[in-house]
């Protein structure tokens, strides 16, 4: 079975909720202490439960939801406990040595003045595997909804699963994080480069060594599904992590795990710590021709090449990006362009193929920000060149290629966009690129009939794309195909329902949602559901819960 989770830090924002109960040390089996959590994150949307203290180990409290623990028979309890004390072991043995050895240490003693570190299983939701609240870091009286505890929360459906140590090791890395940058340094993190390092701890824990089943397969399969995402711009879907866990493995094959642990202890954060790591290590390239290099790694992936442009551990040895192709005329004079859409820091692959003549390609982007565009020419015997797109002073450039289709069967270009003033945590606005690829060749009755065949077969694979795109999207009778019958809130990537509620409040009017309709619950969605709550009544926090989505209905069912 593929192990799938989603793992997310709620280092970027808190929720202020006042507690109802004291939260007092335990260090006894049996004892039950109340905790504050995430209500985004639990099953029930609670803000607070109380835990049973099931489990003491040499590092570790091993606390359980209360009520689930309690509903659980005899058995089943003395096999769970077998099995933390396997997960203890793990983490006594393995994970603590090792993730500190490499990135340092946790607070410790801590807020508590405990040297263990509190677990909490709780029911969440499905989507989730586990998270980290830096409220925790923090004295009641300056934040009242901390448990002043160094703890992470897993949740119940992995407590009996061999995995739930990748769960533990990736938020212990955050808690490590929280004391390298936080404490020591003063400064946040960012998100993206946190979740990269937690991320990253399966790997260097040796857990994907076994590729099959590994969280490392994984993130390769949600990748070559959403290749073009932004690895800084983090919105917690499965992508985000697909990306920057792709990066990241790119950036330990060419420099090191050093390159981690050294940006992990600077006051640096984000891009100009890996800078900062890179200068230090005396490394040529930068962050931005690092990631430059990654972008050509996954278009040629060849060691025996240039070892820049390649993975070299085993699992990835094999992983290449299948371009966007784009098809020409195999004859005749022919000019196509294309426009597209890009964020910062997402790289983007189009092939173009066929013709047979002189091939010249314009590139140009509306906002003349920085874009580097590396592209590679195949000949007819599978040889490549690489070479960079040079820009004039107003981002445009041009690509000539000499008796394309005759001696040469392909081009790869690979733009992207390089701005380090935005694409962090949610914040990269998109923007447009554009290129037309025009061809001057010799044209023959031959020809033309084989141009003809050709566009033929695109013609029909349209049709073909736009009939199976049409089954899937289903019938369009928001009352049929719209249930409302779940939770959702910021970072959900479920397409059916979060399309769902972004159709219902488009349908609502311009002013409160205009769009886009894309199957991710972002920023602006929040947004559009906030004014939702104002304009009903219903408390603004951006979740959608069950007075929210009962109003909904209620809107539906009368026609609204």
């Amino acid at each position: 079975m593929v192990f799938k989770i989603k793992l997310i830090i709620f280092s970027f924002f808190c929720i202020c909720v006042v507690s109802l109960a004291g939260v007092a040390s335990a260090n006894n089996v049996g004892d039950v202490v109340n905790f504050n959590v995430d209500k985004g994150f639990d099953i029930n949307s609670r803000a607070q439960l109380s835990a049973t203290l099931v489990k003491v180990s040499s590092k570790l409290y091993f606390y359980v939801d209360k009520t689930w623990w309690d509903s659980q028979n005899l058995s089943k309890q003395n096999q769970i406990l077998s099995d933390l004390d396997n997960l203890s072991t793990e983490f006594n043995d393995n994970i603590y040595p090792n993730l500190t050895s490499v990135f340092g240490s946790e607070w410790n003693p801590g807020i508590d003045n405990d040297s263990r570190i509190t677990v909490l299983f709780e029911p969440m939701n499905s989507t989730e595997g586990g998270y980290f609240r830096e409220n925790d870091e923090s004295q009641k009286s300056q934040v009242p909804d901390s448990n002043q505890r160094e703890m992470v929360y897993l949740s119940v459906s992995g407590i009996d699963e061999a995995n739930e140590k990748i769960v533990l090791a990736h938020e212990f890395t955050h808690l490590i994080t929280f004391n390298q940058k936080n404490k020591i340094y003063g400064v946040e993190e960012d998100t993206w480069l946190n979740e990269a390092r937690a991320d990253y701890s399966s790997t260097l824990l040796g857990y994907d060594d076994t590729y099959e089943g590994s969280n490392l397969q994984q993130r390769v399969k949600d990748f070559v599904e959403n290749p073009s995402d932004s690895i800084t711009d983090w919105g917690g879907t499965k992508y985000d992590y697909a990306s920057v866990s792709l990066f990241t493995h790119y950036l330990v094959d060419q420099y090191g795990t050093n390159i981690l642990s050294d940006s992990l202890k600077s006051k640096l954060v984000g891009m100009a710590s890996i800078d900062q790591a890179l200068l230090e290590r005396g490394a040529k390239e930068n962050f931005a021709q690092a990631f430059t290099n990654w972008t050509i790694a996954l278009a040629v992936n060849d060691c025996s090449q240039n070892s820049k442009y390649c993975y070299s551990d085993k699992n990835l040895s094999s992983l290449k990006i299948s371009p966007a192709l784009i098809f020409l005329p195999l004859s005749g004079d022919s000019s196509l362009s294309s426009t597209n859409t890009t964020k910062s820091w997402a790289a983007n692959w189009q092939k173009i193929i066929g013709g047979n003549g002189d091939l010249k390609l314009d590139f140009s982007n509306s906002a003349n920000l920085n874009f580097q565009v590396p592209y590679i020419i195949y000949d007819n015997n599978g040889n490549y060149s690489l070479k960079s797109l040079a820009f004039d002073q107003n981002q445009k450039g041009e690509i000539i290629v000499k008796d394309f289709g005759t001696n040469y069967s392909s081009l790869i270009i690979i733009p992207s966009l390089q701005v380090h003033d935005f694409g962090v945590d949610g914040s990269s606005p998109v923007f447009t690129y554009s290129f037309t690829v025009s061809i001057t060749g010799k044209d023959t009755l031959a020809d033309q009939n084989t141009t003809q065949n050709l566009l033929a077969q695109i013609d029909s694979l349209k049709k073909q794309i736009a009939a199976i795109l049409a089954q899937r999207a289903g019938p369009t009778n928001q009352n049929n195909t719209c249930q409302f019958s779940v939770n959702l809130y910021f970072g959900v990537s479920d397409l059916n329902d979060v399309k769902c509620l972004q159709s219902f409040l488009v349908n609502q009017g311009a002013d409160l949602y205009s769009g886009p309709v894309t199957g991710y619950f972002g920023v602006l969605t929040k947004a559009a559901v906030i004014k939702f709550q104002k304009k009903y009544g219903i408390a603004p926090t951006g979740f959608v819960g069950v007075l929210t989505r009962t109003r909904i209905k209620q809107i539906i069912n009368n026609g609204g």
